[in-house]
C-alpha cells in the first residue's frame, strides 16, 4: 500500500529539484486521506450533489499550479499544505451548493469555522486508531498512520466506510447513524463492530507490510 510517509518524503525531495512525475505519483499518497476530510465536513443530503472527490481533484489542480509558492521541506509541511488549500475548496463547494440559494448574513460560511472543522476531523483520525483500532504499531508514525486509515478505510465495503465515518468523524449516535443508513441502531452497531473488526485487521496488515519494508 503505497501511503509510506517515507515514500513521500522521497517524493516530495524529487518534486522540489523539478520532477514532475514525482509531484504527480507525491499529490497520489494523499487522495484518499483528503478525500476522508472532505466527507467528514460533508451531510449526507450534500455528498448527493457535491462529490469529495471533486473537490480533491480541484485541490490538487490548485497545488499543482501553486506548487512554486510551497516553502516547506518535509511531508508534514506539504500535507498541511494540502490542508489550507483544501479548506477553501471546502468553504467555496459548500457555500456554492448549500447557500447560493438562500443566503443571509446569518448563513454565511466562516472559512475559519471550516478549518475548525477539517482540523477536528484531523484529531478524530486519531481517535480512531488510539481508541478502536488500538494502535496498530509503532513502526507506522502519526501521519502515515493517517495515511494507511484512510487508504485501508476506502478499500472497506461502503456500509463499513460509512458507519464509521458517521460515527467517529460525524460522532453521530446509533440512532441518528441509524435514520442516514435507513437501519435500525441495533443494526447499525452490528455494522460498525464488524467494520472496526475488518479495519483493524487492514491497519495490522499496513503495519506489518511497513515492517517489512527496508
Amino acid at each position: 500500500m503505497p501511503s509510506s510517509v517515507q515514500d513521500a518524503e522521497v517524493l516530495l525531495s524529487q518534486a522540489l529539484s523539478g520532477s514532475r512525475e514525482c509531484f504527480g505519483r507525491l499529490l497520489s499518497l494523499y487522495r484518499n486521506y483528503l478525500k476522508l476530510l472532505v466527507v467528514a465536513q460533508l451531510e449526507k443530503t450534500l455528498r448527493r450533489r457535491l462529490s469529495p472527490s471533486d473537490v480533491v481533484q480541484e485541490t490538487f489542480l490548485e497545488a499543482n499550479r501553486d506548487f512554486g509558492q510551497f516553502r516547506g521541506t518535509s511531508a508534514g509541511e506539504f500535507c498541511a499544505w494540502l490542508r489550507r488549500i483544501l479548506v477553501n475548496n471546502v468553504h467555496r463547494a459548500v457555500e456554492q451548493h448549500v447557500l447560493a440559494a438562500k443566503r443571509s448574513v446569518h448563513r454565511e460560511v466562516s472559512l475559519d469555522a471550516v478549518a475548525n472543522s477539517l482540523e477536528q476531523s484531523t484529531v478524530r483520525l486519531d481517535s480512531i486508531l488510539a481508541e478502536s483500532i488500538a494502535s496498530p504499531s509503532a513502526r507506522l508514525q502519526q501521519n502515515e498512520q493517517q495515511l494507511a486509515l484512510a487508504n485501508c478505510l476506502a478499500s472497506l465495503p461502503a456500509d463499513y466506510r460509512e458507519v464509521i465515518v458517521l460515527r467517529h468523524l460525524q460522532s453521530l449516535p446509533f440512532e441518528a447513524i441509524g435514520q442516514h443508513m435507513e437501519r435500525s441502531a441495533g443494526a447499525v452497531r452490528m455494522i460498525w463492530l464488524r467494520a472496526i473488526r475488518e479495519l483493524r485487521e487492514r491497519m495490522i496488515d499496513a503495519s506489518e507490510t511497513a515492517g517489512e519494508t527496508p
